[in-house]
């Protein structure tokens, strides 16, 4: 059975956002690879963290986690935070490093501990970030967007080689890294980094391409087509992998992570998977009931208002929300009464509407002059 993420923290339901930033920082320190090599369980530990911290740190997955557990975080890529063990180390270190940067001068957890160079891939190409926006409509449907971007793509006059002719790095001498020796209050440390010559690779191009300039990629604008399916929530996003920019020299492409952002809607307000909208109508329908029809995401629909409804009350029409992502079900539409008091009146109805505020108040025995709290 899956620990409990506060648990896992070390902290309570109430913990702030410091609390759980303090926790976070003092596990991955503990369990960090680097400080455990081939230790599996730290490894373990490290990435379990991490996920914990993932979720928690969210408001958003930190409400849907205390309401529902982990079944209500989505786990098909979209966002109810990442699986720490279906990520990469230096994924956590890219995500997270930065709140680790006062505590290691600035320079994060990654670059401290070496940024896990010996586990990353200095040629994969950077992933990119873009936001969606949608209305309801669009989120109630599923809809195909295209999205227009520039990213970097491989050379087509070098196929992506960056040119001819390869030699071994005078700086770094093939390895790819350079180390250096730092002290620090954990001890003294190796700190390794890409070599800054050959880009981590080792080697470099004697004669470069005169497109790329040896880079193996050139910048272009690109179009992609994306499946939005109904039902995400402003805050969902989905990982589209190999649609980021191209890495250096035929290095594998990083991921497009394109986040749904909901507009507001000028008549319905969106709670979860329901929808409200507010009905305003006059006292006498208020009085006697009535039959209104309103619109809905799925079209006009008629109902039934009863006699002697009060201001503010909430009818419900079943099924008529949004869908549930990845689900056969649908939210309520809420429909919230507001009574419409005429401000201008003329003679007739006012001499009308005295007649009947006189039978009120004679029939109930109401005397209303003056209010006594």
């Amino acid at each position: 059975m899956a620990r409990d993420y506060y648990d896992i923290l070390g902290v309570s339901k109430t913990a702030t956002n410091e609390e759980l930033k303090k926790a976070y920082r003092k596990l991955a320190v503990k369990h960090h690879p680097d400080k455990n090599p081939d230790n599996k369980e730290a490894e373990e530990k490290f990435k379990e963290s991490a996920e914990a911290y993932s979720v928690l740190s969210d408001p958003q997955k930190r409400q849907r986690y205390d309401q529902f557990g982990r079944q209500g975080l989505n786990q098909n890529g979209f966002g109810g935070g990442f699986s720490g063990h279906g990520m990469s180390m230096d994924d956590i270190f890219s995500q997270f490093g930065n709140i680790f940067g006062d505590a290691f001068g600035g320079g994060g957890f990654s670059s401290f501990f070496g940024g896990g160079t010996q586990r990353r891939n200095s040629n994969r190409g950077a992933d990119l970030r873009v936001n969606l926006r949608l209305n309801l409509e669009e989120i109630y449907k599923g809809i195909k967007k295209q999205i227009k971007l520039k990213r970097y793509e491989h050379c087509p006059d070098c196929n992506g080689a960056g040119g001819s002719g390869k030699k071994t790095c005078s700086v770094c001498h093939g390895t790819g890294e350079i180390r250096e020796r730092v002290n620090s209050f954990f001890g003294q440390m190796i700190n390794t980094k890409p070599c800054y010559n050959c880009h981590g690779q080792g080697v470099v191009i004697e004669q470069p391409c005169f497109t790329c300039k040896g880079d193996g990629r050139i910048k272009r604008e690109a179009t992609i087509s994306i499946e939005v399916p109904s039902g995400v929530q402003d805050g969902n996003y989905m990982t589209l992998h190999g649609e980021g920019h191209a890495g250096l020299r035929n290095g594998e492409e990083g991921d497009l992570i394109v986040i749904f952002k909901e507009e507001n809607h000028p008549i319905y307000t969106r709670s979860g998977n329901d929808i409200i909208i507010s009905c305003e109508i006059t006292w006498p329908q208020a009085v006697f009931g009535d039959e209104l029809e309103v619109p809905t995401l799925s079209g006009k629909v008629s109902f039934k208002i009863n006699s002697g409804t009060v201001h503010g009350k909430i009818y419900r029409l079943r099924g008529k929300g949004l869908p549930i992502l990845h689900g056969h079900r649908y939210g309520d539409q809420l429909i919230q009464i507001h009574i419409k008091t005429p401000t201008h009146v003329d003679r007739d109805e006012k001499k009308l509407i005295k007649e009947l505020y006189q039978l009120y108040s004679k029939k109930n025995n109401i005397k209303i002059k003056k209010f006594t709290p």
